[in-house]
């Protein structure tokens, strides 16, 4: 008998988390896209049912406690008891140190570490009961540092430690806690930066294409294939792991 899960993806309603919701709901899972604003996740949703898929669009801050656990529970009672989480919602407050205010830290400290606590927190639950859990975190090559990114850099970091951590904790639950960290993707996300840095982004990409081995630089799919093997059910004996998902190496 085929078990259907349910899969949430944080950050979903756009870039990496949307490609990783289509996959993991063309994977065959019941899929609920979350981010700030619940219309924006419904073109998400769209798709993945005009592909035959099940999913429902949820609205919620990552960082806020009690829109977390009603989120979850909300889940839990329209799909099913969530047993695959993949945190992705993220944020860049980027500048080099001296600039750097304190809201620029606490922005994405908040939204990558405390975001991924709750969501985690909430989800492991359903995971304990079921005996199985897929917990996938968003890093980041950027966790090696990066210039203009201590804020970012230091949450991917961060990240890293929380996931290894998780896999510590949860192992005996039948649970696992993996981290992925993209290279350079093409997403909203870097097409800005490009934007800030005054170039464009055919010439942002060219740039850093020179610095990728496979000499191209990445797509949102490519991350998505990564989170779907570590939420399959065969990668039971994997866990705790970074894997860099950049082109070539780079830890």
């Amino acid at each position: 008998m085929t078990i259907t899960r349910t899969a949430i993806v944080t950050g979903a309603a756009r870039g990496i988390g949307a490609a990783v919701a289509k996959r993991l709901a063309s994977d065959g899972m019941a899929v609920a896209v979350i981010d700030l604003e619940e219309s924006a996740c419904k073109p998400v949703v769209a798709e993945i049912e005009a592909a035959g898929g099940k999913a429902i669009a949820v609205g919620a801050d990552v960082t806020d406690e009690s829109a977390v656990e009603n989120a979850v529970t909300r889940i839990a009672v329209e799909l099913d008891a969530p047993t695959v989480l993949v945190n992705n919602a993220g944020v860049i407050r980027d500048n080099l140190l001296f600039r750097m205010t304190t809201d620029d830290w606490d922005t994405v400290m908040n939204v990558h570490l405390r975001g991924a606590f709750l969501m985690a927190r909430a989800a492991q639950k359903h995971m304990t009961e079921a005996k199985f859990g897929r917990i996938v975190n968003l890093s980041s090559t950027s966790a090696l540092g990066n210039r203009g990114q201590a804020n970012y850099s230091a949450a991917k970091a961060g990240l890293q430690g929380f996931t290894k951590t998780l896999a510590l904790e949860l192992g005996k639950f039948g649970v696992t806690a993996n981290a992925i960290a993209p290279g350079f993707i093409e997403t909203e996300m870097t097409a800005a930066t490009a934007e800030r840095m005054g170039v464009t982004f055919e010439d942002f990409k060219a740039g850093a294409t020179k610095q990728i081995p496979v000499a191209r630089t990445g797509r949102p799919d490519d991350i998505a294939h990564a989170v779907s093997f570590f939420a399959s059910a065969e990668a039971g004996f994997v866990s705790g792991q970074v894997l860099y998902v950049s082109g070539g190496p780079a830890a």
